[in-house]
């Protein structure tokens, strides 16, 4: 995806950034120096907002450790909501008809291909039988033993945030070519560089939720600063004012960016950020 050409720069008001691979480092943590060029964008009034493929009970700790208390981005922008409060702002679902249409086709073209569905605000998650065996606790933020044995039917009876779609063997370009020769146009589809694809409602990405949440707010997209790695990042990167991805990025996210950082290694958001905010580099070891 190439970025489209830019307007004139506007000051930043709303920072929008992704979690895993971007933010964090790759022990999931939050540095030091992080926290503190997050914490001096918000002390300048600028919204600091973070839209991930997470669910809300994967980025609560995250959120205490890097200081968000205000408005973030779920399920790759299909849930939006206010941190503090627990309000939902927004929500979009893959509608029911959606999920069968998809899980029949792709079921019969690829043989053993599970789902699962994220419900009820992020917080159900209910797994094809067979599904808990594949993943592991970073998967989902969410334990395996936890995930359940439910028949394919019983994971299409209702409306996702998000559908998970994984095969044991194919991995997610792979089995995203599948799901494209399918032909079937009423979702959308994404990775994260997850072992599994995300299937969204039909127009729903990072930009999207993020579009909604800034007209919320006020706030132009002229205006808004996006940090991303993934290929679920890429919309969102050539829809902000400035797009930056880190490094270590995936080739979808670095062609639709403005321009990159350091990788998440080496604190390249914070690094970005103490540029745009004249912030002197820490100068303890500490803060590196």
């Amino acid at each position: 995806m190439a970025p489209r050409r830019r307007s004139a720069t506007r000051p930043i008001r709303l920072i929008a950034t992704d979690l895993d691979g971007t933010l964090l480092r790759p022990d999931h943590s939050v540095s030091p120096r992080t926290r503190r060029a997050l914490d001096t964008a918000r002390a300048a009034g600028i919204h600091v907002v973070p839209v991930t493929a997470r669910q809300p009970r994967g980025i609560r700790h995250i959120a205490e450790v890097a200081g968000f208390m205000d408005y973030a981005l779920c399920g790759n922008g299909a849930h939006g909501l206010h941190l503090g409060s627990g309000e939902t702002l927004f929500e979009a679902h893959v509608p029911v008809a959606a999920q069968r249409a998809l899980a029949r086709a792709l079921t019969e073209r690829v043989p053993g291909v599970l789902f699962a569905s994220v419900r009820e605000r992020g917080e159900v998650f209910v797994a094809q039988e067979g599904y808990a065996a594949l993943a592991q606790f970073e998967d989902h933020k969410r334990a395996p033993d936890e995930m359940g044995a439910s028949t394919l039917e019983d994971v299409l009876t209702g409306p996702s945030l998000k559908l998970i779609v994984r095969h044991p063997a194919l991995p997610p370009r792979a089995l995203l070519a599948e799901m494209g020769a399918l032909g079937l146009g009423s979702y959308a589809v994404t990775h994260s560089g997850a072992p599994f694809l995300e299937v969204l409602a039909e127009g729903v990405s990072k930009a999207w939720g993020l579009d909604r949440l800034c007209k919320m707010l006020g706030v132009d997209r002229r205006e808004v600063l996006a940090f991303g790695d993934a290929p679920n990042d890429a919309e969102m990167l050539a829809w902000a004012g400035r797009g930056v991805a880190v490094a270590n990025a995936e080739p979808e996210a670095l062609a639709a960016a403005d321009e990159t950082t350091l990788s998440n290694a080496d604190d390249g958001v914070a690094v970005t950020l103490e540029r745009m905010l004249a912030l002197a580099p820490p100068q303890h070891e500490e803060l590196k």
